[in-house]
């Protein structure tokens, strides 16, 4: 009966995704091309239509998410994959919600209890190291259950480079954290940017079903699946855009999981997909006023880069048996040139939103109560 549903929930999920696909895409045009209709013929119409449209598009884009979540979950954890579920799933799971409900905790014990915000922070934190430590403790032992003696990607022609694989990680973690840093504005969550998170991320998580074209060994090409996690990182600062794109690519490690190592696991997930909150990095630049547009896509290529970058190496040093004869890095640079047609694809589709003065008036709203902060501290 299980390996029943099993089977029903891998056939249902080969048969919607394409469904999904083409009807996301002809929403979508759909709701564009009614609007700039009725921004050259009515006007008056025009805002409401945004309005009405934008809610409905979340709403669609979060059932979509919730739909294919548990699809996805049915397809690849079944009893034959006990192990999985127990030192992948449920730890990964734990730990982005970890991450949710401390963003929650936080904005209601700011809201409600501003006095002791110190202490939730304190506790927040050792529930999230805590949960990534047994994370990547499980890890660690599925790793040497299911991969390390498996003789494919260690073997005598290929073989996973694990200092080399955590020293890059750990490189990529501190780079990250760093430039998010320079970010000068508290991050603290309220309800309003946790709110954001969530739907934001759920957004993105439903579009990164929707694949243009799925790459051999890992990867695809999605539409658009980052422009919400990046316009939440443009819209709240790089300091957030990062801890929501931590918790994204937690999610990304749930629903396609390819992973051999538990540094490959951190390059690939949480810190390639944490790098694409950097879109927010130029946030502050005095150009942001006029020309929007130019000041995202700055800090998306940014984010774009460094996720190549913790793709590149993740490629080179843990699935050099792809390679063959060739160069690892070189194989693996080529591979992941992938990952600049998303990007593009993400930039083009942010500056046509951010092209919009009422869109860019409507995210100067969002983000301007803590950049009248800082500029004031200034």
């Amino acid at each position: 009966m299980y390996l029943f549903s099993l089977l029903s929930a891998a056939s249902v999920l080969e048969t919607v995704t394409p469904v999904c696909k083409w009807l996301t895409v002809s929403l979508l045009v759909t709701t564009v091309l009614l609007g700039a209709l009725l921004f050259f013929v009515k006007r008056s119409a025009f805002l409401p239509f945004v309005r009405f449209a934008l809610f409905g598009v979340v709403l669609y884009l979060i059932a979509l998410a919730i739909l294919f979540f548990a699809l996805d979950i049915g397809k690849n954890y079944g009893e034959a994959n006990g192990s999985l579920v127990k030192l992948l799933l449920a730890p990964v799971l734990c730990l982005a919600c970890v991450c949710f409900l401390s963003l929650i905790a936080i904005a209601v014990v700011k809201k409600r209890c501003p006095n002791k915000q110190k202490t939730v922070y304190y506790v927040c934190g050792t529930l999230f190291f805590t949960a990534l430590a047994v994370c990547f403790v499980c890890l660690t032992v599925y790793y040497n259950q299911n991969i390390k003696n498996d003789g494919y990607y260690n073997s005598d022609t290929a073989s996973v480079k694990q200092l080399a694989l955590y020293i890059g990680a750990i490189l990529c973690v501190g780079v990250v954290v760093a430039l998010a840093f320079t970010d000068k504005r508290k991050i603290d969550f309220d309800s309003r940017s946790v709110a954001y998170a969530g739907i934001c991320s759920a957004m993105s998580f439903a579009l990164s079903y929707i694949k243009l074209w799925d790459m051999p060994q890992g990867g695809s090409v999605t539409l658009v699946s980052l422009l919400p996690v990046m316009l939440y990182g443009y819209i709240f600062g790089a300091k957030k855009g990062v801890f929501v794109g931590l918790c994204y690519g937690l999610l990304q490690a749930v629903q396609d999981p390819w992973i051999i190592h538990p540094a490959q696991m951190l390059l690939d997930y949480p810190v390639a997909f944490s790098a694409v909150g950097l879109a927010g990095l130029f946030r502050n630049l005095p150009l942001r006023k006029k020309l929007p547009q130019i000041v995202f896509s700055l800090g998306a290529l940014v984010g774009g880069i460094f996720r190549f970058v913790c793709h590149t190496l993740s490629g080179a040093l843990a699935f050099e048996a792809y390679a063959g004869s060739q160069n690892a890095f070189v194989y693996s640079l080529l591979y992941n040139s992938y990952v600049f047609i998303d990007i593009a694809l993400v930039i083009v589709a942010g500056v046509f939103v951010l092209s919009s003065r009422s869109f860019v008036k409507a995210i100067e709203t969002l983000g301007g109560k803590t950049t009248t902060n800082q500029e004031t501290q200034s």
